[in-house]
C-alpha cells in the first residue's frame, strides 16, 4: 500500500468511527438514566453487545467506501459516495433523536429513511464493486433489527412520550 493509499483509508476509517464515538459521547448519559426506566422489549440486547457491534459495523463501513473511492472517478462513484455521506449523517442524528432527545417516534420515522439509505448504499456500492456492497450487509441487517428495536420501544412506551 502506497501513502496515498493509507492517507485514503485513513480518510474512510476516521469519519464512521468519528461518528460512533461523537454519538455515543453524547448520548451515553441516557443509558443509565431514561432509557433504563423504558419497557423493553423481550429481545432487546444487553447493553455490552451494542459497542462491540457498532465498532464493526463502522470500521466495515469504512472499508467500502475506501473500496468506492480507489476506483476511477465517474457519476456513480460519486453518487455512491453522496449516499453513503448522507446514510452516515443519518446514522448520526439517530443516536441524538432517540437518546438525547427522547424522541422515539421520530426516530423510528429516521431509521426507516437510514434504512433506505443503506439499501440504496448497497445498491450502487454493488455497480461498482460488489464486495464494498457485500461488506455493509451485516450493517444492513443490524439496522433492520434495530429499526424493529426502535418500534417495540416506541409502542411499549406509549405512556412514557
Amino acid at each position: 500500500m502506497n501513502s496515498n493509499s493509507v492517507l485514503k483509508f485513513t480518510i474512510c476509517i476516521v469519519p464512521p468511527l468519528a461518528v460512533g464515538a461523537i454519538a455515543g459521547f453524547f448520548t451515553s448519559k441516557a443509558i443509565p438514566g431514561w432509557y433504563a426506566t423504558l419497557n423493553q422489549p423481550s429481545f432487546n440486547p444487553p447493553n455490552w453487545v451494542f459497542g462491540p457491534v457498532w465498532t464493526t459495523l463502522y470500521i466495515l463501513m469504512g472499508l467500502s467506501i475506501f473500496l468506492i473511492w480507489r476506483l476511477p472517478a465517474s457519476s456513480t462513484r460519486t453518487k455512491a459516495m453522496v449516499i453513503y455521506y448522507i446514510q452516515l449523517l443519518l446514522n448520526f442524528c439517530w443516536s441524538f433523536l432517540f437518546f438525547y432527545y427522547k424522541n422515539m417516534g421520530f426516530a423510528l420515522i429516521e431509521i426507516f429513511l437510514l434504512w433506505l439509505n443503506i439499501v440504496l448504499m448497497l445498491l450502487y456500492f454493488y455497480k461498482l464493486k460488489p464486495a464494498a456492497s457485500y461488506m455493509n450487509i451485516p450493517y444492513l441487517l443490524w439496522v433492520s433489527f434495530a429499526t424493529v428495536l426502535n418500534g417495540a420501544y416506541y409502542l411499549l412506551n406509549q405512556n412514557n412520550l
